[in-house]
């Protein structure tokens, strides 16, 4: 019962993983364009979830709202700042995206303090579900099934759209549809944006969990890469796949190993690399 406690345990942290991923792994694919503050988008739309629940919204508001309000901020970001560097070298990308990170980071420590806090459960997935002698709390039953279902629309908006298609040709050949007359300013800012809130959402998500800390971003940043690697940049069927096998990793480790949880996943994103350099799903 133990290991079927930790395996479901694994997959639901592992379709978190996923959303916090995909956004990554999709803005790359389009852009080329690594971001390393989207793990401050993850720890934003927690904390602003954390928020509205404390002001007495209720949760599924709360969450909504904090996605959204994480990708309008983004969405910002991409057209004040980002779009401005794009064609710059790959450095001037790291240092821009790492000082925006840690600028959010202490915005965060300043608005609500250093300490973090939690977040109940909402109203009717406060318990816990029994099956003999199994015992599951609802509430991560119900981000199984929650995630589960945004990644098949997710998966269905970008194979089965016109934004979809639209997406995944500009991911291809920019110019080509510049040529073709689409705004392409407007593609990347609306997929970054999307990206990022995909992210907040996670965070969102996440709070019932395992709380609010203003660090838990960089947690966030590292295995976000971790799982883009393992799957491949640009693959979402591979962040998929990657962020369930991290997940589960991760979570039965605990048991096995508890000292060498977090260090597994590290060495599994190594045995993939040496054997599959571009990921299991990377673009050849």
């Amino acid at each position: 019962m133990t290991y079927l406690f930790q395996l479901l345990n694994g997959v639901g942290l592992g379709m978190l993983y996923f959303l916090l991923a995909v956004g990554l792994t999709i803005i790359f694919g389009l852009l080329q364009f690594v971001n390393f503050a989207h793990g401050a988008f993850y720890l934003l739309g927690a904390y602003v979830t954390y928020d509205l629940v404390e002001r007495g919204m209720n949760f599924w508001l709360a969450m909504a709202l904090a996605a959204a309000i994480v990708a309008v901020v983004a969405g910002a970001v991409e057209a004040v700042l980002l779009r401005k560097i794009y064609k710059l070298p790959h450095t001037f990308h790291i240092l821009v995206t790492v000082g925006l990170a840690l600028f959010i980071q202490e915005l965060v420590i300043i608005l609500w303090g250093p300490l973090g806090g939690n977040v109940a459960a909402p109203d009717g997935l406060n318990g816990v579900v029994i099956w003999g002698d199994f015992i599951y709390p609802k509430y991560r039953l119900f981000t199984i099934g929650f995630t589960a279902i945004l990644a098949l629309a997710l998966y269905w908006a970008l194979e089965r759209t016109r934004l979809g298609a639209i997406v995944r040709a500009g991911s291809e050949s920019a110019d080509n549809m510049a040529l073709l007359g689409y705004d392409t300013l407007r593609i990347n800012t609306t997929v970054f944006a999307a990206g990022a809130g995909l992210a907040g959402l996670a965070g969102a998500l996440a709070t019932p969990i395992r709380g609010v800390e203003p660090f838990m971003g960089v947690e966030a940043l590292a295995i976000a890469f971790v799982v883009v690697v393992i799957g491949g940049m640009g693959s979402y069927v591979g962040a998929l796949v990657a962020g369930v096998l991290v997940g589960v990793v991760q979570s039965l480790m605990a048991t096995i190993w508890p000292e060498g949880a977090r260090l597994m996943i590290y060495v599994c994103m190594a045995a993939v690399i040496v054997i599959m350099p571009r990921g299991l799903f990377g673009r050849a």
